[in-house]
């Protein structure tokens, strides 16, 4: 490899700029740990509401690995973003954003600052787009993430008709951007066949590279007594603590987990779920309407040590959802040594391995997933080996020690 490898990471989305989701926080951590190797590393993300400038970012970002952050700004209409608008910003605002993001990395290829191009989704539109004019090249390397705006990985649209139609414009988009990388992530072996399908990418131009965590951060968060800690906030006669995670919206199918969870009425089990989201009050009506409402504690965001050691507290962490990118909530859960009960969405049978880390269902089967928690409570003595393959797999596969080599490997592969 040259003295320092360049990249430039686009992405319309970073944590902590612009939110706590999956990408996000998989953009702020490639970021720092191919900083934290020694690559140079520019990001370009959007300008981000509150006032923060570049450097500042920078540093918490990196945490003390440099790199340099260049905002784009991402121009959209009042009130983008609420319910009901989010298919319409991204099919308008975020391409166009694409376009700025994208041709700020060419510009940096043309000045000779970058040499490797790293996109997230639409982000590199523009660099994509004008490739073939530049006078300099360097390779494109496209993470279109959980392919929503294609219908995940399902074979019906997450959101019927009218939102497939609504999502056309960002299809094209990402489509331009994978037609011409040199290379296009799937980010776990499970959804391989829908980046072929939805993309046109052959398995020469396809690498497998998973999203991450970071063992050394849940292992700062949370420890065992913090678990027990938490447990003081459970009734005591409960003898099975479900801990579910995500953003409460209906494709994370929280609503399927109460309809299990009404059939089992006649287990001690409480069940924790932490998020917040449009599908909240939806929820609570439910919980009221099948009389379980005592047994069920909503508790909204959390700070992240609260959450890692709602973790530490849980017998099984519960991820029903209906549709699925890579889940970096279940991969946490798994790396504090939790056994899983989750559905085949998504990435997420490359993680929860029936028998060896825990249990899978069909999405939106209530019945299915009643029957694997029945099973589930019904060996609890196996919980904890299963929770300890869970962890060893993140360890080998799912690390950010391992991933960020991964991916430097693919960049000096590209570049020959």
């Amino acid at each position: 490899m040259r003295e320092q490898l360049r990249v430039a990471i686009v992405s319309r989305a970073v944590y902590p700029l612009h939110g706590y989701g999956g990408l996000e926080r998989h953009v702020a951590d490639l970021a720092r740990h191919l900083a934290k190797r020694g690559i140079g590393v520019n990001l370009i993300t959007r300008t981000p509401d509150t006032a923060i400038t570049p450097e500042d970012a920078a540093a918490t970002i990196g945490s003390g690995a440099p790199l340099t952050v260049r905002f784009v700004p991402y121009t959209t209409f009042p009130f983008a973003g609420r319910r009901g608008t989010t298919v319409l910003d991204r099919s308008t605002a975020y391409p166009l954003f694409g376009m700025r993001a994208g041709r700020l990395a060419g510009r940096l290829v043309e000045s000779g600052d970058v040499d490797i191009v790293h996109g997230l989704g639409a982000s590199v539109l523009g660099y994509a787009l004008a490739r073939p004019a530049l006078r300099a090249r360097a390779p494109l390397v496209l993470n279109p993430q959980g392919l929503e705006e294609f219908g995940g990985t399902g074979s019906r649209f997450a959101g019927g008709h009218l939102k497939s139609l609504g999502y056309a414009p960002l299809r094209w988009a990402v489509r331009a951007c994978a037609n011409r990388a040199e290379c296009v992530i799937a980010t776990d072996r499970s959804i391989e066949p829908s980046v072929q399908r939805y993309l046109n990418v052959g398995a020469d131009r396809m690498a497998t590279i998973p999203n991450a965590i970071d063992l050394d951060t849940c292992e700062s968060l949370a420890r065992p007594a913090d678990g027990h800690h938490m447990r003081r906030f459970v009734p005591a006669d409960a003898e099975c603590i479900l801990v579910s995670v995500g953003r409460l919206e209906q494709n994370k199918g929280f609503h399927v987990l109460a309809q299990a969870l009404a059939a089992l009425r006649g287990r001690s089990w409480y069940w924790v779920l932490i998020g917040d989201g449009p599908f909240r009050a939806t929820i609570q009506r439910q919980l009221a309407a099948l009389g379980l409402t005592d047994r069920v504690r909503l508790m909204g965001r959390t700070s992240s040590a609260d959450l890692h050691a709602w973790y530490e507290a849980a017998d099984i962490f519960v991820h029903p959802t209906l549709y699925e990118g890579s889940s970096l909530v279940t991969l946490e859960a798994m790396a504090h040594r939790r056994a899983v009960v989750a559905t085949t969405a998504g990435g997420l049978p490359d993680k929860v391995r029936p028998g060896e880390t825990g249990w899978l269902v069909p999405p939106g089967d209530p019945d299915a997933l009643a029957a694997a928690l029945l099973d589930a409570m019904a060996r609890r003595g196996r919980l904890a080996a299963l929770g300890d393959a869970g962890r060893a797999l993140v360890e080998r596969e799912f690390s950010w020690d391992v991933v960020a080599e991964r991916t430097m490997t693919l960049y000096q592969r590209l570049l020959g």
